[in-house]
């Protein structure tokens, strides 16, 4: 019996994804949990692994090809001497007549049929609690896409097509004919036309506001200039991001009403402290979480941190590697700027954006000083973080670095 192989979900916010490149051809045989494609998400290039064997009798989707549905047969696998279908099954099934209308009864009165539920839909499948969540919100089932098995619709799949703004009209943006002869027109990828829609409804939807601090850095660059003159391993050093990885989940714990992710019907309060922190990649950013960041040695944070960037720029990370994270930082540092917001990543409620650490005058009991000075920003979402809860945050955290030999013990 053939076999249909869909277009994975291989992200909780992915609806379509491009097939970059079959890593196998038509009349391969194929075992279970062997690689066959490539699969570009709106993360990450991503690896797809059989979940049945057989030999691959047609390929459906070409090398290449974008804007593939999640869900939508890609290829299918066949058993050795069966025929090979020309296209899916969805395309060769005969349309299903429509039933004829049932005689009216006078006495009966038609039930209402549930807004999210049209009665002549055909059957959808969904989790009893996104069916709640749609019926509360007063969105169609079927005007939603699902990302669970076989289609399923689950919660997040409701909160997200709450979150999608109204179609607006077209508006004519082509770009004004070039004379330039020189100019490249680079497609975009998928990874940066999710980019683009994501950041576009975060700075749209969420409030954000920010905060800002100026932090002295003296006291932990000599504890970090320390601790790798004493590390006996020549190769391994601390850096000063590792050290604000390790003070930003300090300070979580110790505020934690920023450690929080907002949705329309609730507000998640973490006991976990995982960090995400932005990873510049060719195509864009990706976010690889540092997990319990606050139960961490400095040294185990640098080893998990160095692991992530090198794995995150060759694509190779695990989509849990990537997904989920209840607090964002973005450090900027070693650019030279002085200052910068960045824009919250949802469901999370919060980001710090860091900047370089520069020589600047400071006043010291009276005295005119100088010190390494770091300006911090707190882009927060003001549906779940007050302003005051901000300022909170920032000066436990700058108490934290001030004195940072709590990052130690």
């Amino acid at each position: 019996m053939a076999i249909e192989i869909l277009m994975p979900a291989l992200s909780p916010t992915m609806t379509e994804g491009k097939l970059a490149r079959w890593l196998k051809a038509e009349g391969d045989t194929i075992t279970s949990g062997e690689v066959i494609a490539e699969i570009e998400t709106d993360k990450a290039t991503m690896e797809v692994e059989a979940v049945d064997e057989g030999i691959l009798g047609r390929i459906f989707v070409p090398e290449g090809q974008e804007n593939v549905a999640v869900n939508a047969p890609i290829a299918v696998l066949v058993e050795d001497g069966e025929s090979v279908p020309d296209a899916p099954a969805s395309q060769n099934a005969a349309p299903t007549p429509a039933p004829s209308a049932p005689e009216k009864k006078a006495e009966s009165t038609p039930k209402a049929t549930p807004a999210t539920e049209p009665a002549n839909a055909e059957r959808i499948f969904v989790s009893p609690l996104a069916r709640r969540l749609a019926h509360e919100q007063g969105i169609a089932l079927n005007s939603l896409k699902g990302t669970g098995p076989n289609g399923r619709i689950l919660k997040r799949d409701v909160e997200h097509g709450a979150a999608k703004p109204a179609v607006s009209p077209a508006v004519d943006v082509t770009p004004a004919a070039q004379t330039n002869s020189d100019v490249q027109r680079v497609p975009n990828s998928t990874m940066r036309k999710v980019i683009a829609r994501r950041l576009t409804e975060s700075k749209t939807q969420v409030p954000h506001f920010y905060v800002s601090v100026d932090i002295e850095l003296d006291a932990l660059l000599a504890l970090r200039s320390k601790l790798n003159g004493a590390a006996h391993d020549g190769a391994f050093k601390i850096s000063v991001n590792d050290m604000m990885i390790k003070a930003v989940a300090l300070a979580l714990k110790k505020t934690p009403g920023l450690n929080v992710q907002f949705t329309e019907a609730e507000t998640l309060h973490f006991d976990n402290v995982d960090i995400s922190m932005a990873v510049s990649i060719p195509d864009g950013l990706i976010t690889p979480i540092i997990r319990n960041a606050d139960t961490k040695s400095l040294r185990t944070i640098s080893a998990e941190a160095k692991d992530l960037a090198k794995r995150a720029r060759a694509n190779k990370l695990k989509p849990e590697e990537f997904q989920g994270g209840t607090f964002s930082i973005s450090n900027m540092g070693m650019f030279g700027v002085r200052d910068f917001s960045a824009i919250i990543n949802p469901p999370q409620a919060a980001i710090l954006a860091i900047a370089s650490g520069e020589k600047r005058p400071v006043v010291r009991d009276g005295q005119l000083a100088i010190a390494t000075v770091m300006t911090a920003t707190l882009s927060v979402d003001h549906r779940a973080i007050d302003g005051a809860l901000g300022a909170q945050w920032l000066n436990t955290l700058r108490d934290i670095i001030h004195n940072p030999y709590t990052l130690v013990v």
